[in-house]
Parts: structure tokens; C-alpha cells; sequence
């Protein structure tokens, strides 16, 4: 599971559908309806919110907002019970941003050339808009891949 950090707007096809479908998921095991994933680390950010749930739809309306963009017929019934209170309520270190924004470029490497190209560009790393950037090194919860620690 990759709840991502990054703004889904760098996010691939495949990497959109996923955030999507993964962040239901997480919804799912938030709310206590699945057997499996109840200990995943990155669940811990939205287990230690205030309200678990409204977080994830949070994210999950960020997600579904930049499907629109694309053209994507993700379905919005599927996001509810949530209050946007302001443009963040998560945390997030920027060396973790930094981090998931490497690890997506050396997907992109072998899944999608071009996006990958065109995101060899950016000096300034976006969140998701659930999160706010603050200075740190990469989460705890994170599981770092030395290939991805390299290209920091």
C-alpha cells in the first residue's frame, strides 16, 4: 500500500488509479471493515489524526479531483463523511516528499518514459493537499529502499 504525499498530479495512469483505489482501502481498514492491512505503517499518520476518516477522504478527494483533470470517470459516491477545514491537516517532512518523489521518478523510469522525462524538471516538490510540508527527515514509518536513499 502508497498513500502518496506527493501531489497525485505527478502520478502516472497507473499511479492515479492506484492512489485511488488504495486510499479507499486504507478508508476501509480505518473504519475496521477488512481482516488485512490493520497494522500498515502508513496508516499511522491517519490513525493518529483526530478523525481518521475525514482525513482519508480528504486525500481521496485530492485524488479525485485530479482524475477529473485527466478525463477519469472515478466515482465520487465513494468519498463521505469529511470537513476540509483548511488546506492541511496532516504533516509531512519534506525529505519524505523528497523521498516519494524519487521513488515515483525510478517507477516512472521503466512504466512511463515520458512523464518520467518531464519530471526530471522539477526543483519544487508539491504535497497532496491533505498534508503540510515541515522541515525532517524521511518518516519513521517509511520502509527505504537504498536504490531510492542513492538519488537523494
Amino acid at each position: 500500500m502508497r498513500i502518496w504525499s506527493i501531489h497525485p498530479k505527478y502520478l502516472d495512469s497507473k499511479g492515479l488509479v492506484s492512489a485511488w483505489r488504495e486510499g479507499l482501502l486504507a478508508r476501509k481498514v480505518l473504519e475496521g471493515k477488512t481482516k488485512g492491512y490493520k497494522s500498515h505503517p502508513q496508516l499511522a499518520r491517519f490513525k493518529n489524526h483526530r478523525d481518521p476518516i475525514a482525513a482519508i477522504n480528504i486525500y481521496l478527494n485530492d485524488v479525485y479531483n485530479e482524475s477529473l483533470d485527466r478525463g477519469y470517470n472515478f466515482n465520487k459516491t465513494k468519498i463521505y463523511n469529511y470537513e476540509r477545514t483548511g488546506p492541511a491537516v496532516i504533516d509531512v517532512t519534506a525529505q519524505q516528499l523528497r523521498y516519494e518523489f524519487e521513488l515515483l521518478k525510478l517507477k516512472l523510469r521503466t512504466r512511463d518514459v515520458e512523464r518520467y522525462r518531464a519530471l526530471l524538471g522539477t526543483k519544487e516538490i508539491e504535497a497532496n493537499m491533505l498534508f503540510r510540508v515541515i522541515d525532517g527527515e524521511i518518516e519513521g514509518w517509511e520502509k527505504v529502499k537504498g536504490e531510492v536513499l542513492e538519488r537523494l
